[in-house]
């Protein structure tokens, strides 16, 4: 199942994470692409080098090294090729400057990421149908 062709991107640091998001896609055939960078500096290096094809989604942890997920979106909100990509936060981050500088910077959302797979599945599911039923500008 999926809206188009193009990658997701995921951005996260953690290897288990990681891999639960890919078991996840896997699970609920999602067919686009899933595309990783471990920090908000390889996105940024990533994005530069697709920007003939953009992902249809970025998914952002918050906590990395190098530059973590409040830091990239700063800049790519700031940069109008890159600005109308939707971004959903997928972090265990809680704190409430996190959530409100995230959507100071337009995300689409702001989700905690489950313990339990099963639970992850069903938030995977829940960003792929906003994703794929949302209307974006072309």
């Amino acid at each position: 199942m999926s809206v188009d062709n193009r990658p997701i991107l995921l951005v996260e640091d953690d290897e288990i994470d990681i891999m639960t998001v890919k078991r996840a896609v896997k699970s609920l055939k999602i067919t686009n692409p899933l595309d990783v960078t471990n920090n908000g500096e390889e996105a940024l290096e990533y994005l530069e080098e697709n920007a003939n094809q953009l992902p249809s989604i970025i998914i952002l942890d918050i906590n990395m090294p190098r530059m973590n997920g409040i830091e990239f979106l700063n800049i790519i909100k700031k940069d109008h090729r890159f600005l109308r990509i939707p971004v959903v936060v997928l972090t265990t981050s809680k704190e409430h400057q996190d959530r409100y500088e995230s959507f100071n910077l337009n995300v689409a959302g702001y989700m905690i990421k489950p313990v339990i797979f099963d639970d992850f599945v069903k938030v995977i599911d829940i960003i792929h149908r906003y994703w794929s039923t949302s209307k974006h500008p072309d």
